[in-house]
Order: structure tokens, then sequence, then C-alpha cells
């Protein structure tokens, strides 16, 4: 139903970074002079802090030698739930570049939070002070994670972990001056996005096409007579190049405008303002003359100081697969020079 196989681990990555947040705490106890007596690294490990609880309860006695010692810390993912806050069209996509593939087209991924909860397990109050004190400057409530979520594009993002709550609880054995343990949950948000499966195919688009014309069937002997050629052509702009800006309004139907500065422009050249493309057809110090609405685009108002972009060699470059393009077509008379170039009214 959903399509081939995939997995690129990243609720995995996700909880494994939340992990690392949290491996090199320390406490410290101190003699009667203020010297330390004992520097202890906190362990932290994945699994829900009942586990470790029952641990406790079949040796309650804690300063015995046992298998599970305090202070400890663990954690576990408590919920995935969907972000819609985050949400953005679902056949939105983005390039990127997939290694041993090259440039590929993916979609948006899908916004979802995780719920992780920290448990802090220890025996004195001060030890698990120490511990809270090392972790909460860090969260004010937000701390920004950069994870690597899939290997295969190199794609590393910014999550989001926001400390949602606390909540604490002691355990008693005995009487109250005897503690067993002493439990503080720390309640986060992860906010992680899902990637869906990424294309293997490659963005293949044939740069130039060359047909030659001969006069003759004999492809030995005859000479050429006519090249005919043809390369891609982006139809918008791909590098927001910001080339000038718009020097006074201009309605659906004008065709000479001014702007800012022309130097840069190049009669049969394109050009996008906002949405519409348009083609260059006379320069005249920073006044163009241009025809509308190229490319199937809509003839709108624009006003002063929109930014004007270029549509030129950079932006034919970026053409990747399942983009719509058009053509750039020249053809040549070997024997009186070129005849035909370019024509303006094709696309794809």
């Amino acid at each position: 139903m959903f399509g081939s196989y995939h997995y690129h681990e990243i609720i995995k990555r996700t909880i494994v970074a939340f992990g690392t947040l949290f491996n090199n705490l320390y406490i410290k106890h101190q003699d009667g002079t203020g010297a330390d007596n004992s520097v202890i690294k906190v362990p932290i490990s994945y699994g829900p802090v009942q586990k470790f609880l029952a641990r406790l309860d079949e040796k309650p006695d804690l300063r015995r030698r046992v298998a599970i010692t305090l202070p400890r810390m663990s954690f576990e993912m408590t919920d995935i739930v969907y972000d819609a806050s985050r949400k953005v069209s679902s056949v939105q996509k983005f390039q990127a570049n997939r290694e041993g593939v090259g440039p590929v087209q993916v979609y948006m991924p899908a916004p979802y939070n995780l719920s992780i909860e920290l448990s802090i397990i220890t025996k004195y109050q001060d030890d698990m002070l120490q511990i809270l004190e090392q972790i909460l400057p860090y969260f004010q409530p937000q701390f920004n994670l950069t994870v690597d979520l899939v290997n295969s594009i190199g794609e590393k993002r910014d999550i989001p972990i926001t400390l949602e709550g606390i909540s604490m609880q002691d355990d008693y054995e005995g009487d109250y001056t005897t503690r067993r343990s002493l439990v503080y949950t720390l309640r986060f948000t992860a906010k992680t996005s899902i990637f869906g499966k990424i294309d293997d195919k490659e963005g293949p688009i044939i740069k130039k096409v060359t047909v030659d014309y001969y006069g003759d069937t004999d492809r030995q002997e005859a000479s050429r007579q006519l090249r005919y050629q043809v390369t891609p052509r982006a139809i918008k702009d791909y590098n927001d190049d910001n080339t000038t800006t718009l020097g006074a309004d201009i309605s659906e139907t004008q065709r000479t405008f001014d702007v800012s500065n022309a130097s840069q422009f190049v009669v049969d050249s394109y050009i996008m303002i906002n949405e519409e493309s348009m083609l260059i057809t006379k320069i005249a110090g920073n006044t163009l003359t241009v025809t509308r609405g190229m490319d199937k685009t809509i003839n709108a108002k624009h006003q002063v100081g929109d930014q004007i972009n270029m549509i030129n060699a950079a932006d034919d470059a970026l053409i990747n697969y399942d983009d719509e393009f058009g053509f750039n077509e020249d053809l040549f008379d070997f024997g009186d020079g070129r005849l035909y170039s370019p024509r303006k009214d094709s696309d794809l």
C-alpha cells in the first residue's frame, strides 16, 4: 500500500541523541574540610524507571554492592504525536544530494513530537540537586539539538528539545529518617521530522541534445549542412539572486517600466517578478521593455521595490528531476552561420 521498504532510523536517532545530552553528568561528595571525597559519573541507560526501582526492591540495603547502584538516570519514549503547527504541503519538495546518486527531489518530512521522560534516581537529596543544576540552565525551556536524520542525503536538522515539567517522588523504607530512593521525572518534547522514502532516481536532466543534418545518405563522404541544438531552460528562479528592484508600480498589461539598476540584464533573457515570468525585448538605460506572462505564468500587478530575479544559466543548472522546464533552441547553417536562435515560445 505504501510502497517499497525504507527505514531511516529517525526516531531511534532522535532518542539516542537525546540520551547523549545527559551522559556526562557528575556528582561530588565532600568531607568536613570541603575537599572532594569522591567524584561519581552518573550512569544513564534506556528503559523505564520502574525496572530500576524493581531491581532496588530486590536488595533494599543500598550500602551493599549490588548490580544497580545509585545515583542513576534512565530515559524512555512515552508518546508520539503529530504536530499540526509545523505542517507544510504534503506535495512540497526540496532538493538534496543523495550520496552516489546525485541531486534528488525529496518530499518535505512529516512533523512529529516525541514525548520523552528522563528519570533521575538518587539516595540523597543533595545528589539530586547537583544533577538538576547541571541540566536546568540549558532548558529555558528549549534546547536545540542537531541530529543527522537521514545519512543518505546528509540531512541534518535542529531538533528543539523542550522541558515540559518536573515531577518528584520519595520512596521510604522504614521510618522517615531512612530514605530508600528519591525519583525526579523530567518530561521533554522532541520536535523531530519523519522522512518518507528517498527516491533512488537521480535528477537525470539531459543538458544538451544536438542533431546534425547531412546532405547525403553517405555519412562518410557527405558534409553536414545544418545542426539543430536544444538545451533545457529554467522557467523559474531557483537561486533568489535578487538582481534589482522595481522602480515604480506596474499594471497587469504594462510592458515598459523602470528598474533600480538594469546593468546586469541583457535582451532576450528572462526575469521573474514575484510569480510572473517576463522576456526582456529592449533595454534603454534603466528602462525595460518586456513580453509579459511567459511560460504560462499569470500577468499581475507589481509594486515599487518588488524584487526582480534573473532566470539565467545559474538557474538552468539547478533544474532537477520532475521540474518543469522550457528549451533554448539554436539552428546553425555550416555554410552561412547561425540561422535561428533562440525560440522563446517553447516550453514543456
